[in-house]
């Protein structure tokens, strides 16, 4: 495949970084109770899911972070957080504007992501990871902040799965010839679609069999079992 030459727009980046900024703050605007915080911690998962798919991607791809590198990717965040918190007063259904506004944030970094590897040389299938590691790697960092769990890592609405198909619709496209600024905006489409279909309808990968180790090990014979004596 022709190494595609590809630069992510300053502009096209820092609306990624603001949407993800505005999504982080209305997310943590809404935890009352115990876990509610202040706007200093709001302000920060905030900044931390519109920079944390950018910091990742990059990480990755052994470069160094283009959000560190101009300083309007910190300003964008600060005020996209600023703005969310603002916003979250204003919504009376809250979750349904996050459920979208994250959709779109994850098909942004995943496209983008994707789109850098490529561009960067990288295989497909690593471009693949990648850009699903930028497309979910703010949301992660998000959890461990506040304490919740990993959401990709439990049974949840494709999550993962609606970043891995609009990134895999990126490579394949670029692969048979399309250009990648287009293959990119409709992988950012993609992405977004199934992640609110899923939501709407609730749809999830099956649940994990619940397996116990010692059933296993017997059944296996990797690990020894030792009998009670009489």
């Amino acid at each position: 495949m022709t190494e595609p030459l590809f630069t992510i727009p300053l502009w096209a980046d820092l609306l990624g970084v603001g949407l993800g900024g505005v999504q982080g703050a209305m997310f943590a605007s809404g935890f009352q109770g115990q876990r509610r915080l202040d706007w200093l911690g709001v302000a920060i998962i905030g900044i931390m899911i519109g920079m944390g798919g950018g910091l990742i991607r990059d990480i990755l791809l052994g470069q160094t972070p283009a959000t560190l590198q101009n300083q309007w990717y910190l300003v964008t965040a600060a005020g996209a957080a600023l703005l969310g918190m603002l916003l979250s007063g204003l919504f009376t259904r809250l979750n349904t504007a996050i459920v979208v506004l994250d959709a779109v944030v994850i098909g942004m970094f995943g496209a983008f992501g994707t789109s850098k590897a490529l561009a960067f040389g990288i295989p497909e299938v690593p471009a693949v990871f990648i850009g699903v590691c930028a497309a979910v790697g703010g949301s992660v960092l998000r959890d461990m902040l506040m304490g919740l769990p990993t959401a990709i890592m439990h049974v949840g609405s494709l999550y993962a799965v609606a970043a891995g198909a609009g990134c895999t619709f990126i490579v394949i496209a670029v692969a048979v010839g399309m250009p990648i600024t287009i293959a990119a905006v409709v992988g950012i489409a993609v992405t977004t679609v199934i992640r609110i279909l899923a939501v709407t309808f609730d749809v999830s990968l099956p649940e994990q069999r619940r397996i116990y180790r010692r059933k296993v090990a017997a059944e296996t014979g990797a690990i020894a079992i030792v009998k009670p004596q009489d």
